[in-house]
């Protein structure tokens, strides 16, 4: 949809425009906040650009921490967020899965508790699902995936970093990441192509995110 055509464009845009603030880092579920609201969360491959895109969102420039390190996230960090069409709600940034450069162990806890998180967080309205647009969706994307799709958890793609390939390339991207959500039930059909240097796509996630607090 035309960002202008977009009911919920300026909802998204004052949601980010405002406040948002650091809650915590659990380490593990027994310290997540009390689930009294909706919840939205960024999943993605270590390096994915998470951090990134999330400054990108809320125009701050490190309100999450970016490295070129894989798996510098190591915690669920939780902000706070509000508008009165919205009403609060959380943003959570997730550990990256996959590769990470850190003791084994470390890895599989972390890596460990976001799964956990995504399978049965009760107020999790939706996941997206953040995609390198260089590399496409990878084996291990497709194990995140699957296990969405079983926990019936509504999830998003968003393709991160569309300014670094070629257009050509970046189409075919696009294209074949559309074919292989098509036939996963619990993936919302629309693909978001983000650039966290550029800007763009960035106000049509802030809208979408607007969107699925508010229907609900």
């Amino acid at each position: 949809m035309n960002e202008a055509d977009d009911p919920y464009a300026e909802t998204g845009r004052l949601l980010f425009a405002r406040e948002v603030d650091f809650v915590l880092g659990a380490a593990q579920l027994t310290q997540l906040p009390e689930p009294d609201r909706p919840e939205i969360c960024f999943a993605g491959r270590s390096n994915a650009g998470k951090s990134s895109l999330i400054n990108a969102l809320t125009g701050r420039r490190d309100l999450a921490r970016t490295s070129n390190t894989p798996g510098r996230t190591q915690q669920l960090n939780y902000f706070s967020m509000a508008h009165p069409d919205t009403g609060p709600l959380y943003m959570v940034d997730l550990p990256g899965y996959g590769f990470a450069k850190a003791p084994v162990a470390e890895v599989e806890r972390w890596q460990g508790v976001l799964r956990a998180y995504l399978r049965g967080r009760a107020t999790l309205r939706r996941a997206y699902v953040l995609v390198d647009s260089r590399h496409g969706i990878k084996a291990v994307d497709e194990d995140i995936l699957k296990m969405l799709d079983v926990a019936a958890v509504s999830y998003q793609i968003v393709l991160t970093k569309a300014d670094k390939p070629k257009a050509g390339a970046l189409k075919t991207v696009i294209e074949t990441t559309q074919t292989a959500i098509a036939k996963r039930p619990a993936a919302f059909p629309d693909l978001i192509v983000t650039s966290s240097e550029s800007g763009d796509g960035v106000a049509d996630l802030r809208a979408a995110i607007a969107r699925v607090v508010m229907e609900g």
